[in-house]
Parts: structure tokens; C-alpha cells; sequence
């Protein structure tokens, strides 16, 4: 039973007719800006599930992998400090508020243990209990390796707002969560709270968890505090709302964007590693931070390729990348150590 309550349930009543309203949903869903396929036929379909059923060994890393411990609840104040605790899950500290992104602690980014959605080993070292109190939770997306259901369900007592994307709220009511500290974000909309803003943009991918696509919606944010600005990638294939986003917003402090679980079969939904860097360069960063990788297999490329591919064309480019390894702070705005840490598991 609480497989089935995990997989959510999509937007009705009074939040459905507000999604009606929005200018990127029509024909019942939701709609990029660029025409979007997520696989090309039913042919695909059969050949990635097949390939999905074998896949290479590589794809998972052959020993645990090292982790930092670091205290979350008694990080620096001052610049701003960022933890990644792998895949697309991170801890942000700015203007003394903690900003907790798309976690993933339950070990599994699906709603069934099934082993190859399994986290890697070595890599699931923090949990909800390790979180400071979360003054903005933020989901991107309803996608599993992003909105975790038993994650969410501990760490909502130490949580005092969660912002996500319009639609998504319907699966945090549907799970008990308080729809009163949820805040609902279409594109170019803004969220603000105690010195903090939150700018929803474009991202070109697609949600579900079910058989249904593009009920609610996805979204990359810019986040702005003091005299920062990051930009929170989320997920996204390449298209030109980078440099849309970097025009109008940019230029950024630090870029954290998706490098890994591509495949040229859905590479119109998840950028390839040399693509994250151009995103890069396309939203006028000074860094970028490579994220979706790390922790689960989800695609078909060695588990540690996404991070050779961006370095590689990061130095083509003269783009600096961040590499850190879990649970290692990050201070944006100062020199931080990066090593090849994957290189030695």
C-alpha cells in the first residue's frame, strides 16, 4: 500500500483549475518550449527496456565510494557554502538560511527497491536526521530521483516551506504534507522569503510518476541572496532558455547543472556532459558545478564517465568545475580544493 501512496497523485479540484490557466499547458498537459520528444516510437521503447535489463557492469562503481562527514547544522556563515550529497540532491547555506534541493535519502530513486535504481555504495552517508532545520526545501520535479516520498515524509517536521513546481503540490497533499507551507511556481514566477528569491525558469524535460506525462510541472530556479546568484539546473536537454537565462538573469556565482543518465535516445530530456558545459557558458557562470551523476544508475555510460566528459570539455573551454566529493562544503566566492577522487574507486 504505501508503494502505491508513494507514487503520488495527480493535481484535481481547485490546484487543476489553476494550472489551466498557465500559458504552457494545454491539450491537458504541460508543454516545453521547444517541441520536445522524450524516446522516438515504440521501437525505442522496447530497445531501452531491453537495454535497461543488461546493463553494463560499469555502470555502477566497482567499490564504495568516499564520502565526507561534514556537521550541516554547524556550517560557516558568511559566503555561501554548498554540500552535495550526490545525484542531484544539495545543501545550500546563504544569507544564514539553509536551502535543502531535490533530496534523496531513501536509497533508492524509485518507489519499489528494485536494484537498479539502488543508490551506489559508500554513497548514502547522510539521512533527514543529519539535516539543520530547512528554512526552503526546494523540488524541481516530480521524478523520482528528485521527489523522494520517504524522504520527504521525515524530513517534513524540520521543514519550514517547500517550494516546487506548479501541479507537484498535489502529491505532497495527497501525502499529508501541510499544502499551506507549499508554494507552487509556474515559469518566470517568483518566490521570496526573509532576503531570499526564487525565480522559476524554463528547464526542456518532462514529469510523472506513473504512466502519465506532463501533469505538473518541471522548472530550473535562480536563486538570489545578498549579492549571489545561482542558478539551479535541475533537469533539462540543451536548448536555448540557457541563454535566454543568462541574458536575463546572469550573469551567475556558480551554475549547478546535470551532467549524467544521458543517452542519445533521450537526448532531447538530459543534456550531454559537453552540452552542460556550453549551458554553462550560455548562462554566463563563473563556475559550474556538475550534478545527476554520482549516485545512481539511471542510463547506460560508466558510472564515472559524465565526470571525464565535463572536465575534458571544461578545459577546451576554460570553464571551472567543482568537483567535490560527498559531503564535502563548498565556498562559493573562495579557492576550493578539486581532486579526482572517482579516479581512485
Amino acid at each position: 500500500m504505501a508503494i502505491l501512496k508513494s507514487m503520488g497523485k495527480n493535481p484535481w479540484g481547485e490546484r487543476l483549475e489553476r494550472i489551466k490557466r498557465s500559458p504552457n499547458y494545454r491539450d491537458g498537459i504541460f508543454h516545453n518550449e521547444s517541441h520536445t520528444l522524450v524516446m522516438e516510437g515504440i521501437g525505442n521503447f522496447f530497445k531501452i527496456f531491453l537495454k535497461f535489463l543488461n546493463k553494463p557492469k560499469d555502470v555502477k562503481p566497482p567499490r564504495p565510494l568516499p564520502a565526507i562527514r561534514t556537521d550541516l547544522k554547524n556550517l560557516p556563515d558568511g559566503k555561501p557554502v554548498i554540500v552535495w550529497f550526490g545525484h542531484s540532491s544539495y545543501l545550500i547555506k546563504i544569507g544564514g538560511k539553509h536551502i535543502l534541493v531535490d533530496p534523496v535519502f531513501s536509497g533508492y530513486a524509485s518507489p519499489f527497491n528494485i536494484k537498479s535504481a539502488k543508490s551506489f555504495e559508500g554513497s548514502d552517508v547522510y539521512s533527514p536526521d543529519d539535516m539543520p532545520e530547512i528554512d526552503v526545501l526546494l523540488i524541481s520535479h516530480d521524478h523520482y530521483d528528485h521527489c523522494d516520498y520517504r524522504t520527504l515524509l521525515k524530513l517534513d517536521g524540520k521543514v519550514k516551506h517547500i517550494l516546487t513546481s506548479s501541479g507537484v503540490g498535489s502529491h505532497l497533499e495527497y501525502w499529508g504534507i501541510d499544502s499551506n507551507k507549499v508554494t507552487e511556481l509556474d515559469w518566470q514566477e517568483s518566490y521570496e522569503q526573509d532576503g531570499l528569491k526564487f525565480i522559476s525558469a524554463p528547464a526542456r524535460h518532462f514529469s510523472g510518476r506513473g504512466f502519465a506525462r506532463a501533469k505538473t510541472l518541471w522548472a530550473s530556479f535562480i536563486l538570489q541572496a545578498d549579492t549571489y546568484s545561482i542558478y539551479i539546473g535541475a533537469d533539462s536537454g540543451y536548448d536555448t532558455h540557457f541563454k535566454k537565462i543568462g541574458d536575463t538573469y546572469g550573469p551567475f556565482d556558480l551554475a549547478i547543472l546535470e551532467s549524467g543518465q544521458y543517452n542519445i535516445d533521450w537526448k532531447p530530456i538530459h543534456m550531454m556532459p559537453e552540452e552542460t558545459v556550453q549551458a554553462c557558458v550560455d548562462l554566463k557562470s563563473k563556475v559550474l558545478l556538475p550534478v545527476h551523476w554520482g549516485k545512481f544508475s539511471l542510463a547506460f555510460h560508466p558510472w564515472n564517465e559524465p565526470i571525464e566528459r565535463v572536465i575534458a570539455q571544461a578545459d577546451k573551454m576554460n570553464v571551472e568545475v567543482l568537483t567535490p566529493m560527498i559531503g564535502e562544503p563548498l565556498t562559493i566566492g573562495e579557492a576550493n580544493s578539486s581532486s579526482n577522487w572517482w579516479r581512485e574507486v
